[in-house]
């Protein structure tokens, strides 16, 4: 009891200098216009914020995550030791011990398995580091459906013999049983959901394709984080994927305890991350596995916006579907 509470008073000191701090090094105005600018040689568009208080993103960086402030590197004098956490209904899996190696159905590519049916989740999460002139095809097995995310360099998608160029921040929802292929002449870094799919409806799923950027900012009501869903809210979908953006010193108002499973990947920026009765502190590169009904909340820290990505399974009836 008395070590929580001291992490809560701590947790609390930091959110007041991290927000005394960014009143000094952003405006404090909530009115602005979004405007897209072409980026020479890219086919993408990325995102300039202008509010009237000036430009605050020309556009996302996801570089940390590539290479994080904190890498392995940094921790070799000191044997053994690891920021990753694994508890019965959360996990906390962070650069240093992330492992790659190749896998079956990705040429050219190493790749990292985070999350997985073994740890008791429904689906799996992974990166997939595509070295050059590789490639990756639909998944052997049957009904499985997959997000892509790219977060360094760009792929070509082959779908259903239509071309697709995918830039960093842009994805793709590929449905279950599809033809496809991923290709990458260059060095790319992908993040990769997978699950069976489970709706048994009449409307299947389709493909989507998209970037960040351009996906609308949703309403959260009573919280202060901008909201884009990568995916449709319609039935046809059971999971869908959601990019969240706090401010230095914004934090979740609703400490969430839910049946949703989630696996988050930190894309930007750092904070606190409150899982279960503990709390750890977290940047871009580390990665959360939240089983159902795990008490968590997050506080956003630092001078610069921090940006999670975050998997969600929806429209699944926790009495047909209780794991």
């Amino acid at each position: 009891m008395l070590k929580m509470k001291i992490a809560e008073c701590v947790v609390i000191l930091l959110l007041l200098l991290s927000s005394a701090g960014a009143s000094s090094a952003s405006c404090s105005c909530d009115s602005g216009i979004n405007f897209e600018e072409k980026v020479p040689g890219l086919t993408q568009l990325n995102k300039i914020e202008q509010t009237a208080c000036g430009i605050q993103n020309v556009a996302s960086d996801y570089s940390k995550v590539v290479e994080p402030t904190l890498a392995p590197i940094h921790l070799e004098d000191l044997p053994g030791y690891t920021r990753s956490v694994y508890e019965r209904d959360y996990a906390l899996i962070t650069p240093e011990s992330q492992v790659y190696s190749p896998i079956s159905g990705w040429s050219n590519s190493l790749c990292a398995f985070l999350i997985t049916p073994a740890i008791g989740s429904h689906f799996s999460m992974y990166f997939a580091k595509m070295t050059g002139n590789s490639s990756a095809a639909q998944p052997s097995t049957k009904g499985v459906e997959r997000f892509i995310f790219v977060i360094d360099g760009h792929i070509e998608l082959v779908y259903e013999e239509q071309r697709h160029v995918i830039q960093s921040d842009g994805f793709a929802y590929l449905p279950p049983d599809t033809t496809y292929e991923i290709r990458s002449k260059e060095p790319s870094v992908l993040l990769v959901y997978e699950r069976r799919y489970t709706n048994e409806g009449i409307v299947k799923p389709e493909l989507v394709l998209g970037m960040t950027h351009q996906q609308p900012l949703l309403e959260a009501p009573g919280e202060v984080f901008a909201l884009r869903k990568l995916l449709p809210t319609t039935s046809a979908y059971d999971f869908n994927v959601h990019v969240m953006d706090f401010q230095p010193g914004e934090y979740l108002n609703v400490k969430e305890v839910h049946y949703n499973q989630h696996g988050l990947l930190l894309l930007e920026g750092r904070g606190i991350y409150r899982l279960g009765k503990d709390w750890y502190p977290v940047q871009a590169g580390d990665v959360i596995w939240m089983a159902p009904y795990v008490p968590q909340w997050y506080a956003a820290l630092g001078r610069t916006r921090s940006r999670y990505i975050l998997y969600k399974d929806v429209n699944r009836d926790p009495l047909l579907h209780p794991h």
